[in-house]
């Protein structure tokens, strides 16, 4: 199934969309401003939050949690200095890991497991921007497949931002 994020053009405050690939609206994508640490809600279009992500802030790594129902379910981090190795790994509730590689600046890549690639991650389809399309090979996993491609793409953004203002 193909899902898409797209990101709402000239809102107040940081939100995008999770839509099937027919145009149907399932999650806001909401970022809270003017808090310590960066954190993104998942709701419905009931207005129910479905899940967060939350940037751990004073990290060495770029690391963010994931949260449903106020625990923890997962942890992303950005492996800095791997050369030849994944760019991110992921640590899941119950000892479960994930890899995130590919082309990460195009914003093209892939998220596996042992048993090999569970969803892809695409912009090459579109040329808006702020766009880009989820492909999920493994359906009870799609949830969290999509939060992880946020995840990587709220990462990839926030690095472009660091390099940009030399901060």
């Amino acid at each position: 199934m193909r899902y898409l994020v797209r990101d709402r053009m000239l809102a107040f405050h940081e939100e995008a969309w999770v839509e099937t690939e027919h145009r149907e609206k399932l999650f806001k994508v909401d970022r809270k401003l003017l808090r310590l640490r960066t954190t993104f809600d998942f709701v419905d279009t009931e207005g129910n939050q479905v899940a967060s992500i939350v940037k751990k802030a004073l990290t060495f790594h770029h690391t963010i949690l994931i949260k449903q129902n106020g625990e923890t379910v997962g942890r992303i981090s950005k492996r800095t200095f791997r050369i030849f190795a994944d760019r991110f790994k992921v640590s899941l509730r119950g000892g479960r890991r994930l890899r995130i590689a590919g082309n990460l600046w195009d914003r093209e890549f892939d998220i596996a497991d042992d048993s090999g690639t569970l969803a892809h991650i695409s912009r090459r389809w579109f040329t808006i921007r702020d766009a880009y399309a989820i492909d999920v090979m493994s359906e009870p996993d799609w949830l969290l497949l999509i939060i992880l491609a946020v995840c990587v793409d709220h990462i990839i953004e926030d690095r472009e931002g660091e390099q940009l203002t030399n901060l």
